[in-house]
């Protein structure tokens, strides 16, 4: 049955595969050809590598070269040359190209990428205004215009707790910024992840504005731990496909989510630790298609857990990017840069603060932060000293 299938693979009888099992019995492991037959030699052969595998390309250089040519012989016609590659690549000899293939990255474009780094309407840790350099439009033939569910997703911003607020540009947001830029002009997938709290979602969305004004951002919006109908609503109604009509139907389904992704793009799937190991695995489905050119956000607290128990999709991850808790030594700084509230109060009560509550979170020091304003404002004669900062704590109860 084995030798039927072989043969019936390679193309050729049952007896010839017969033959080849008794020569690799004795010790002949060579590829063997069709007597007198066309094959390359080795010249040819690395000639044929430094084209990229263009066999027509090097039937036309020795059509050109004449007597000169290389070849011993009469030059056989073209369909024979591709005859004979097929055939020495079916019997194990490798085709090791150099030029890189059509849909590889255009370096002028990661680099604009790269250089797109400043975060519009915030401060850096320095307290500088940070603005963004001028990009140029992009071929409308390459881009298409954002749908209008992108701009809300970056109007509503991101949830501060109180008013006067600003997003501050640390360390930490700005590297999420470069692998961002990176991933997507590679047009790879991202795992963002860190504990919660670490301001993940936060440096996503600032990173997000950074990209050309005309990539369109498509965001799924997952539920816990969904079935694959519930996943592949998702992702239908994230670029804005008719769910309902093809819900139903999976196959239809499927090729518009296949469409849809051929068009370069990101997608962004927050909280990716609902997802279970077979859903994403229809994820690395859609990214392992050849036409794809949207890239793949997958952020979480835990996301790298979770995909671990997707060994395939996690193979095909190009970026895996930390947000780490806020070190000690910025904590001061950012919280003047945050709120001016901060201004008023002393490295040491914030740094005993941050040892015995906060823990370099985020979240938590935006919490602290309204209730400290909400005491101010009652009683504004106070000052935001350790006493205050101590019953802010409190609030937020025994574990933060």
């Amino acid at each position: 049955m084995h030798v039927r299938i072989a043969s019936e693979a390679a193309g050729v009888s049952v007896r010839t595969v017969w033959r080849w099992l008794a020569r690799a019995r004795e010790g002949h492991v060579d590829p063997v050809y069709r007597r007198g037959g066309f094959c390359l030699d080795d010249v040819l052969w690395a000639r044929l590598e430094q084209l990229g595998g263009n066999v027509a390309e090097l039937h036309r250089e020795l059509e050109r070269a004449g007597d000169e040519s290389p070849l011993e012989g009469r030059l056989p016609s073209l369909a024979t040359m591709h005859r004979a590659v097929r055939e020495q690549l079916r019997a194990g000899r490798l085709l090791e190209t150099t030029r890189p293939r059509r849909e590889h990255v255009d370096p002028d474009r990661y680099a604009r990428a790269l250089a797109e780094l400043a975060l519009p309407g915030t401060v850096d840790e320095a307290g500088r205004q940070m603005t963004a350099p001028p990009v140029a439009e992009p071929d409308p033939a390459t881009f298409s215009d954002p749908p209008a569910a992108a701009a809300g997703f970056f109007s509503n911003g991101v949830r501060l707790y109180v008013p006067g607020a600003h997003v501050v540009s640390t360390r930490q947001l700005v590297e999420v910024s470069e692998a961002l830029a990176h991933t997507v002009a590679a047009r790879g997938v991202l795992c963002l992840y860190g504990d919660p709290g670490h301001g993940k979602t936060v440096a996503l969305y600032q990173a997000l504005r950074l990209l050309p004004r005309r990539l369109p951002i498509r965001l799924a919006r997952v539920a816990v731990k969904p079935a694959l109908p519930q996943l592949r609503a998702a992702l239908l109604t994230a670029f804005g496909l008719p769910v309902k009509a093809l819900t139903s139907r999976t196959d239809a389904a499927d090729r518009a989510l296949i469409d849809a992704l051929s068009t370069p793009a990101v997608l962004v799937i927050d909280d990716a630790q609902r997802i279970a190991a077979p859903e994403l695995d229809y994820l690395r489905l859609l990214v392992d298609t050849p036409t794809t050119a949207t890239s793949l956000v997958l952020c979480g607290a835990g996301a790298e857990r979770t995909l671990a128990r997707a060994p395939a999709l996690a193979s095909r991850v190009l970026t895996w990017q930390h947000v780490p808790r806020l070190e000690t030594t910025q904590v001061p700084g950012m919280l003047r840069l945050f709120h001016p509230l901060w201004d008023t109060a002393t490295d040491a009560d914030l740094l005993h603060a941050d040892e015995t509550c906060a823990h370099g979170n985020f979240r938590t020091w935006a919490k602290l932060t309204s209730h400290v304003y909400a005491a101010l404002n009652r009683r504004p004669e106070t000052a935001a000293d350790r006493a205050l900062l101590t019953l802010a704590c409190a609030r937020l109860g025994p574990r933060p």
